[in-house]
């Protein structure tokens, strides 16, 4: 008897509530990145979510009429799916938290809206005459409109901005404490009116039960809606405070160009007061310029002809003014690049993209006490339908990738760990993954992107 009870229980509310949950799981967390077997991870720690949940509807037989029993029990199946959903993603707890929060004020926020209708439904006897089955078929295509349209108003939008977001910890918290107080009065409200229904859940023969069941229906909605609300609001302030921040890193990148622009020219000034003093020289001295003296200074102005052709006129600029600054640094600056097959790439994204990549290796080889490792070597080609670019240099010190980034050894942090982010932002705007490896002495920048040209 327990028994049936219990498998019941577990297909007809438990299992359910698990289904709906995790359809709004997948569309919240799709745009995440997922961790190494995911589908075993996704599909096998759901069938483990449900064996626990089965295990609970024996707890549901005894306690599930109680409601510090019902709130236990849809806690502890909250808590065991949010620790499955951090397993199967390669993302911060506080994120995986938020997803999970979304997605179960979202699902809470698509039944309590059901039963608004279905409780007016009962009320006016519209309803009272439907079968089981119709209430199943009326309530699967209602959630399944729901789902759709919270997807298209408001969680596609979300979920477009939090794979990047640095989350507020407060408003974290926040969202996360009236979910939960959310679903306390959720459980004691269904547990309450349970018992004052008639023979058929959610029909009432005292209209002022229907008019307290209907309040707690619309107070539900109305708590999701403000979670949903302060998890949009706590994406918003975080891109607000990305958009600052990429101002003032703009701003200190731009002094630093700034710096090596003017190295660049005291060099060329140098160079060109040095040819100008020895030519003077060779004419007081012999009165004529031999052409053994014209090859000598051609040799020396030569490196300003070298002007480096990549197919994109922007990196042109870039590598060329780059490859003056390692000329005058001793550093090797190697380049074999198709810069062509980046011109889906707007003008802006590339320069900082590749000012970035460049300017991090500088800082890295100008460290080597070596001078002959004093190399910096990027490539830019096309690889198995994608655009590939490669960018090596070697390093000193004990170096280790932390969440698919380089961890940055200057003391102001805050400002060189945001330049690696904003390179992996820039290449996820154009369906890109970005890659770091460090190894023997080596760092390798390896990014991919679509090739636009086959698409």
């Amino acid at each position: 008897m327990i028994l049936t009870e219990a498998v019941r229980l577990f297909l007809r509310v438990i299992l359910e509530f698990l289904v709906e949950l995790y359809v709004f799981y997948f569309i919240v967390t799709f745009s995440l990145e997922r961790a190494k077997y995911w589908a075993l991870r996704f599909f096998g720690g759901f069938a483990a979510v449900a064996l626990c949940g089965f295990a609970l509807a024996f707890l549901y037989v005894y306690v599930g009429e109680t409601v510090w029993g019902r709130i236990l029990i849809y806690l502890a199946l909250f808590a065991l799916s949010v620790l499955h959903i951090r397993l199967c993603f390669a993302e911060t707890t506080k994120k995986v938290i938020l997803c999970c929060s979304l997605a179960y004020a979202a699902q809470n926020f698509a039944y309590k809206t059901f039963l608004i209708f279905w409780c007016l439904g009962e009320q006016t006897g519209v309803v009272r005459a439907w079968t089981e089955i119709a209430y199943r078929v009326v309530y699967d295509l209602f959630f399944v409109a729901m789902v759709a349209a919270l997807y298209f108003f408001l969680i596609r939008k979300l979920t477009r901005r939090l794979r990047e977001s640095r989350l507020d910890f407060r408003l974290l918290t926040i969202s996360v404490v009236v979910l939960c107080i959310t679903v306390i009065l959720c459980s004691a409200e269904d547990v309450f009116f349970a018992t004052l229904s008639g023979p058929r859940e959610n029909a009432y023969d005292v209209f002022a039960y229907f008019v307290l069941r209907e309040t707690g229906n619309i107070f539900s909605v109305l708590c999701c809606g403000i979670v949903l609300l302060l998890i949009e609001k706590t994406i918003d302030e975080n891109q607000l405070k990305r958009e600052v921040e990429q101002l003032q890193y703009a701003v200190r990148q731009g002094e630093k160009q700034y710096e090596m622009s003017k190295d660049t020219i005291d060099m060329i000034n140098v160079k060109c007061h040095d040819i100008r003093y020895k030519i003077n020289a060779l004419l007081a001295e012999r009165g004529s310029i031999t052409g053994e003296d014209v090859k000598d200074i051609q040799e020396a102005i030569s490196i300003y002809d070298a002007k480096t052709e990549t197919g994109n006129p922007l990196l042109n600029v870039l590598f060329t003014e780059k490859s003056l600054y390692c000329e005058q640094n001793g550093i090797r600056f190697s380049c074999m690049a198709d810069g062509a097959k980046l011109s889906f790439m707007q003008g802006g994204d590339l320069y900082c993209l590749f000012g970035n990549m460049i300017d991090n290796a500088l800082e890295a080889v100008t460290m080597l006490s070596d001078k002959a490792k004093r190399v910096i070597n990027v490539v830019i080609k096309t690889h198995e339908g994608m655009v590939l670019v490669q960018e090596e240099n070697f390093y000193e010190g004990q170096r280790a990738a932390r969440d698919g980034l380089l961890p940055t050894t200057k003391e102001d942090k805050w400002y060189h760990g945001f330049g690696m982010r904003s390179m992996r932002m820039i290449v996820r705007k154009y369906g890109g993954e970005m890659k770091v490896n460090v190894s023997g002495g080596i760092f390798r920048l390896t990014i991919l992107f679509p090739d636009a040209q086959n698409k």
